[in-house]
């Protein structure tokens, strides 16, 4: 497939910028075979990755005493695309809360403000089994939830816990929005329900909170408005964590908040079977002047301390951030496209990693699994 780029198409798509942070755990064992990869791209295809690396995490602690150094934050901000393998583990368990690993990705996503966060349930077919779902309830399942990632109840005023003078303490944590924040995240799922099926369905707790009926109002208004062409509803948050488990199908793109969003995300992934296949994608506004957004990708999973450096790990879930970048961060939907295949062509092959492992699959290396990605990669685009 190589042959149908032209020169003119090639300068086009040339000299993307990624930063590439493996962090802790098995984040550089999986960050390993996306660079396998990014190389077969370079060869292959009509595009050229500058690709640079830094330190995140526990890793960049160890290093300089903080989980995110000013340069690599600086490097972030100027590259067109972050790709983050993993933070965390036991070893910094002790470590101040400013400096616990957990504080780099924070950081990136406060200072990036990546407030829409792109979380993706897609249910492959060879791995239909392996969630504890009905295979009819899951088979061909593709829904993505959109959540707010920097406003609401995790980064409200006030919030702490104080000393009442009985000697109890009492607990404060705040859910605030303001209409712009609310706003810009409908905005992006409408965008995205476009490119899909053309639905969206926004979540909140309109019945009980201030927030959630002020979140329906404008997303009533923002639907009305600019997207009159777009399918569109309204789910109360408890009964759209029913409705996930009872028919998924009926959904395409679900908009919520940070709250509600961190646990719909978590119970959509669950169904899907493994935490090992999932990519996500967070993402800032588009500069009006440049056209360019902030970006980061990464795997859902954790860094998995307990299998780290013993050639364990599930590589896929980041190869599949490798091509939310791809499609997102570079309009290269066909290359996106490619990937998301040949991790259906290695997946129909039979080949596992033990996460995902069934009787009677074959259990494969982290490395293993990259090298047969790679040539599923070849005969696609043979």
């Amino acid at each position: 497939m190589a042959d149908r780029h032209t020169a003119g198409i090639t300068s086009m798509v040339a000299n993307k910028k990624l930063l590439v942070l493996p962090g802790d755990g098995i984040g550089p064992e999986v960050m390993g075979e996306v660079r396998r990869v990014i190389d077969w791209m370079d060869r292959r295809r009509a595009v050229t990755f500058e690709v640079s690396e830094g330190l995140v995490g526990g890793a960049a602690y160890d290093a300089g005493g903080t989980a995110l150094s000013d340069e690599t934050m600086a490097d972030a901000a100027a590259s067109d695309a972050v790709l983050l393998g993993a933070v965390g583990g036991p070893k910094w368990a002790d470590v101040p809360r400013v400096h616990r690993p957990e504080a780099g990705l924070l950081r990136l996503r406060k200072e990036m403000d990546l407030f829409a966060n792109l979380r993706p349930a897609l249910v492959f077919d060879a791995l239909v089994d392996a969630s504890t779902l009905k295979p009819e309830v899951v088979r061909g399942l593709d829904i993505l939830i959109l959540r707010e990632l920097t406003g609401g109840v995790y980064f409200g005023q006030p919030r702490g816990v104080e000393t009442l003078p009985d000697g109890s303490e009492r607990g404060v944590d705040t859910q605030v929005y303001t209409t712009g924040e609310v706003e810009r995240i409908l905005r992006v799922g409408f965008d995205l329900a476009k490119k899909r099926r053309n639905k969206v369905t926004s979540v909140e707790k309109s019945n009980v909170m201030e927030t959630g009926a002020m979140w329906r109002k404008i997303a009533t208004r923002v639907a009305a408005e600019e997207f009159p062409d777009v399918e569109f509803d309204h789910m109360l948050a408890d009964n759209c964590a029913m409705q996930l488990i009872r028919d998924p199908h009926q959904f395409d793109v679900i908009v919520t908040d940070n709250l509600f969003g961190d646990m719909l995300s978590d119970e959509a992934a669950m169904m899907t079977g493994s935490l090992g296949m999932l990519p996500s994608a967070s993402l800032s506004a588009m500069d009006a002047t440049s056209g360019r957004r902030h970006a980061l990708y990464e795997p859902v999973h954790g860094s998995a301390p307990d299998i780290a450096g013993q050639n364990k790990a599930n590589p896929l879930a980041t190869l599949l951030s490798f091509g939310m970048m791809l499609r997102y961060s570079f309009d290269m939907a066909e290359d996106a496209d490619l990937v998301e295949a040949a991790v259906q062509d290695v997946l129909g092959s039979g080949l596992r990693t033990a996460d995902i492992a069934a009787s009677g699959d074959e259990v494969v290396s982290t490395t293993r699994m990259g090298e047969a990605l790679v040539e599923a990669l070849d005969r696609r685009a043979a």
